[in-house]
């Protein structure tokens, strides 16, 4: 059928669909069909990082504790996960939007914004861009699903309708139409607390959001009440930003069986902040914010923070300052299931290497720089080595100590340590 005129900003949302689990049964032809988590262990505190469709017909849904998704599903394949192997093919996926366009803002592994407003150089229909993009990505292996709309409120919330391989298309001009008999939960921004407070108000559907009060969007948002209002109205403004910055760089194991250990919890922090350091070179980023974040067996969670000066991408510079920090999260005779390390607040790409022949300077300021530059040099080595031979290949000695102690799980995005 012919498709209706475009007619101002138009904003795709590309969401792969089930994604690490599409991964699996492409790479194991005999899964697919059939139900497959991707998570941790049932029975050594793991969580549900993906699941394929035909494992959610049984209720199986991501975040779950394993060991729920076991009752469920009790047939279901389970993958612990191969995330090398799926951020290689997300890189795939990256390439296909972007030959369409450089408007492109990756906001997770398996999601990206993309800017295809038409305009006098390319006047191509969104929704032919859509259906180009989809084809593209069915022949690598994997599905996704597009929203289209003129924002980027409209394109998430539209990507999210017609699940697996669907297009849901929202013309310019029926953006209230569609968002107002939505629940506020589809709302991105909008989590469990605000959801609450929303409906202990009254306020179910975007559409009841957006003819609320501004005194009761002003209580539940603060600040962002007016653009909570633009967004349920399906007329916000926010771009599609190119590179978008990244604001941490973080790292988390969950535990199978709970550390109750000074020893053990610093090699384990040791060890994690490792794999930070190297994601952290790998992007050319040094940070100004350490932080540690510690899960407890009662499932509640603290986290501390602590300045770097300078910014830093040296994990072994960092490692001083894990024990007063655990000292503010842990005392003996509590049981830790899960660690995380973050760095945020980039200062920028990391600065060219100095020359080996510099002038001597024989201060105590100078000895710790050269320390540092040492340390730099040999951490990008062990870097460069891991990733020609693997990750195995080069350990320190506190890295073997989270070895075969985690569960498998993992979350698709970094979480910010606040």
């Amino acid at each position: 059928m012919p498709l209706e005129p475009w007619q101002g900003r138009a904003i795709l949302l590309v969401d792969l669909d089930a994604f690490f689990a599409s991964v699996e049964q492409l790479d194991h032809p005999a899964w697919r069909g059939k139900p497959v988590i991707v998570g941790g262990d049932a029975h050594r505190h793991g969580v549900v990082s993906t699941c394929s469709y035909e494992a959610r017909s049984f209720g199986v849904r991501s975040a779950m504790p394993a060991s729920t998704a076991a009752r469920l599903c009790p047939d279901a394949i389970w993958a612990p996960g191969r995330f090398d192997r799926y951020r290689e093919m997300s890189r795939q996926v990256m390439a296909i939007l972007h030959d369409e366009t450089p408007h492109v803002q990756q906001v997770s592994i398996d999601e990206a914004f993309m800017d295809v407003t038409p305009n006098a150089l390319n006047t191509e229909h969104p929704v032919a861009i859509a259906q180009r993009i989809q084809r593209r990505v069915a022949e690598l292996g994997v599905t996704c699903s597009i929203g289209v709309g003129s924002t980027k409120a409209v394109a998430k919330i539209a990507s999210d309708q017609d699940k697996p391989r669907g297009i849901t298309v929202v013309y310019p001009g029926t953006e209230r139409t569609f968002m107002a008999p939505l629940p506020v939960r589809d709302l991105s921004g909008i989590g469990p607390a605000a959801e609450a407070q929303l409906k202990a108000r009254g306020i179910k559907t975007l559409g009841e959001l957006a003819q609320a009060s501004p005194a009761v969007l002003q209580r539940i948002f603060g600040i962002r009440a007016d653009e909570m209002r633009a967004r349920a109205l399906g007329a916000d403004t926010a771009d599609v930003q190119q590179d978008d910055a990244v604001k941490s760089v973080s790292h988390e194991v969950t535990f199978a069986d709970d550390l109750t250990g000074e020893e053990e919890i610093l090699a384990s922090l040791f060890s994690i902040s490792t794999m930070v350091g190297r994601r952290l070179r790998r992007k050319g980023l040094k940070g100004r914010t350490l932080a540690v974040r510690m899960r407890y067996d009662d499932r509640s969670t603290r986290s501390v923070q602590r300045p770097l000066a300078p910014p830093s991408d040296d994990e072994l510079a960092w490692r001083a300052l894990f024990p007063a920090m655990m000292g503010e999260l842990w005392a003996p005779g509590m049981k830790v299931r899960l660690l995380g390390v973050a760095i945020s607040g980039f200062d920028g790409p990391a600065g060219a290497e100095a020359s080996l022949f510099d002038e001597v300077d024989d201060t105590p300021e100078a000895e710790s720089a050269l320390r540092d530059q040492r340390n730099h040099r040999l951490l990008e080595a062990a870097d460069a080595l891991k990733e020609r031979f693997g990750e195995k290949a080069v350990r320190f000695g506190s890295d073997l100590s989270l070895e075969g102690k985690g569960t498998g799980s993992s979350s698709k995005n970094p979480s910010d340590y606040k």
